[in-house]
C-alpha cells in the first residue's frame, strides 16, 4: 500500500488507527492553534480529538502529489462539541505534508478555509 492510500484510510478512521508510522520521529506539526515538532505530541494530540469529542468525522475531498516531495489534501473535519447543547462543528481546510528522503512525512501544516472565530461562533449556532 502506498501513502496516500495510508493516508486515505487514516482519514476514513480518524482519530482511531492513525499510521503514526508514516511520520518522522521530529515531524513538524502547526495549525491555527497548534505548533509543535514530534510524533509523540501529535499522537497526543490526536488522541486529546478521540477523547474529547464525539462523531469525529475528516471527510477527505482531494489527495494529491503536488511535487514529488509533497501531498497535499483536502478536507472537512466535524465533531459534536462536548457541551450540553451539542453542537455539531466543521472546519474546511487543506493540509501540506512534506516528505522526506526515507519518504516519511517531517512536515504537516493544517490550513483552515475558515477563521478561528467562525469555528467558535459555531458553538452558538453562528454559521
Amino acid at each position: 500500500m502506498d501513502i496516500l492510500d495510508q493516508i486515505r484510510l487514516d482519514y476514513q478512521h480518524f482519530p482511531k488507527d492513525q499510521s503514526y508510522h508514516l511520520y518522522a520521529e521530529n515531524v513538524y506539526f502547526k495549525d491555527p492553534l497548534n505548533e509543535f515538532r514530534g510524533v509523540t505530541r501529535y499522537r497526543s494530540m490526536i488522541g486529546l480529538i478521540d477523547r474529547l469529542f464525539r462523531q469525529v468525522n475528516l471527510d477527505l475531498h482531494g489527495i494529491e502529489y503536488a511535487t514529488p516531495t509533497q501531498i497535499n489534501t483536502h478536507w472537512t473535519l466535524s465533531w459534536v462539541a462536548p457541551v450540553p447543547w451539542q453542537p455539531r462543528m466543521s472546519i474546511p481546510g487543506h493540509s501540506e505534508l512534506a516528505l522526506g528522503e526515507d519518504g516519511k512525512v517531517i512536515s504537516h501544516i493544517d490550513y483552515w478555509h475558515c477563521s478561528r472565530l467562525a469555528v467558535l461562533g459555531q458553538l452558538f449556532g453562528k454559521k
